[in-house]
């Protein structure tokens, strides 16, 4: 009864206009909701609770300010929950507060000890892994929305510090979001400190299996960020044979990152077309092993799709040619569906489907007639029914 009124309140927010909300209506509801929030609720309700606070945040605006301390502190103890979904709300749920908090450093304090250990119980050690990647995820996120609110000096390098530090962590998830909080802290620090980064955590020397697959995880964070864009062209190329020869690694979370670093280098490259012909032979090795594991061809298509979406270019099936679009298209066609749903995202980009039926015709143009009958049935049954691709939303 406490999930599903939780819920129906929110519902009735999402369905009233924002100008009806407004003042003490939107406070009257806030306060109890913040409450009751912390309490020996379980999992569900506290979900229910933090999506319908995160409605409110959206439509409450500057009514909510004297609230934000409130929020924070809720926030921040729920990514310590034992619910995963639970953590991810409330990680959500910072993100929305940024806009209307003006004290983002204490935050950013507070989020670096969470994610170096030290406020977690140190009982219990898969406990405090958890709650170190649930504070790095949240950490990424108030970068992303807020950092450009910090005031003091040393929050933002702090920040970067920690992050570079746990991209050696024993445990994969922490390096993982470790490597969003390098790519979110170097984006607000400029180009010069990514460059010292770079060449300082990423391109020195040779390295444990861990440090490998934190480096490329920081690769492909980088460089989908705007500072990237100012990188020069050999320390892009440096990263590109980085990762191009980790594709190759005998640890699979290392190969597999690698699978999607590559995209990223590509798609940022001052020619990403040749590029992505260097990297070629090597990315259609992989996607003709039958043998190959599926989380790597899944890694393969993030890649493929960060490309594409990193390139920009002004006509994708040129950019990709026929050899890797038949590729892509058998792999769409392959007996796993998890595969599938992989490569249905890649084709829908690499055909512009949302833009039309021209990207189908200029394939069509170049391939033989029976390649060109399955992406036509491709495209029918299964492209045009794609809203928008999910394969990145991590």
């Amino acid at each position: 009864m406490r999930e599903a009124s939780a819920a129906g309140l929110g519902e009735v927010i999402s369905l009233t206009a924002t100008k009806f909300l407004a003042g003490p209506l939107i406070v009257k509801m806030t306060g109890p909701l913040l409450r009751i929030v912390g309490d020996r609720n379980p999992s569900n309700v506290k979900i229910a609770i933090l999506k319908t606070l995160g409605l409110i945040l959206v439509k409450g605006g500057p009514a909510l300010r004297a609230f934000v301390p409130q929020f924070q502190t809720t926030f921040v103890k729920a990514l310590a929950d034992p619910s995963r979904q639970v953590r991810v709300e409330a990680t959500t749920a910072l993100g929305l507060l940024m806009p209307l908090s003006t004290r983002v450093d204490p935050l950013l304090k507070e989020l670096v000890a969470g994610s170096l250990g030290k406020t977690a119980s140190t009982s219990d050690s898969v406990g405090i892994v958890v709650v170190q990647t649930a504070t790095l995820e949240a950490l990424a996120v108030v970068l992303q929305e807020g950092g450009q609110k910090a005031k003091l000096p040393d929050s933002i390098p702090s920040t970067l510090v920690a992050s570079k530090e746990l991209l050696e962590h024993a445990d994969e998830a922490v390096r993982e979001a470790a490597a969003k909080v390098v790519a979110a802290a170097c984006d607000i620090l400029g180009r010069d400190t990514t460059t010292n980064v770079i060449q300082d955590s990423i391109l020195d020397g040779s390295a444990s299996g861990e440090v490998r697959h934190g480096r490329v995880c920081a690769i492909r964070r980088i460089l989908t960020t705007g500072v990237s864009k100012e990188l020069d062209e050999g320390l892009l190329s440096a990263l590109f044979r980085v990762s191009f020869e980790y594709i190759k690694d005998d640890k699979n979370d290392v190969k597999d990152a690698s699978c999607i670093a590559i995209g990223s280098v590509v798609g940022r490259s001052k020619n990403p077309t040749a590029a992505l012909r260097q990297a070629e032979p090597a990315l259609l090795s992989i996607m003709g092993n039958t043998k190959e594991r599926i989380e790597t061809h899944q890694a393969l298509a993030k890649g493929l799709c960060l490309a594409l979406q990193l390139a920009d270019a002004e006509d994708n099936v040129d950019f990709f040619g026929l050899t890797l679009l038949n590729a892509c298209l058998k792999l769409a066609m392959s007996g796993s569906q998890r595969v599938q749903f992989a490569y249905n995202d890649v084709l829908y980009l690499a055909l512009e489907v949302a833009e039309g039926q021209a990207g189908l015709d200029r394939y069509s143009a170049l391939a033989m007639f029976e390649d060109s009958k399955q992406m036509k049935s491709v495209y029918s049954k299964v492209l045009l029914k794609i809203k928008q691709i999910t394969i990145l939303n991590d």
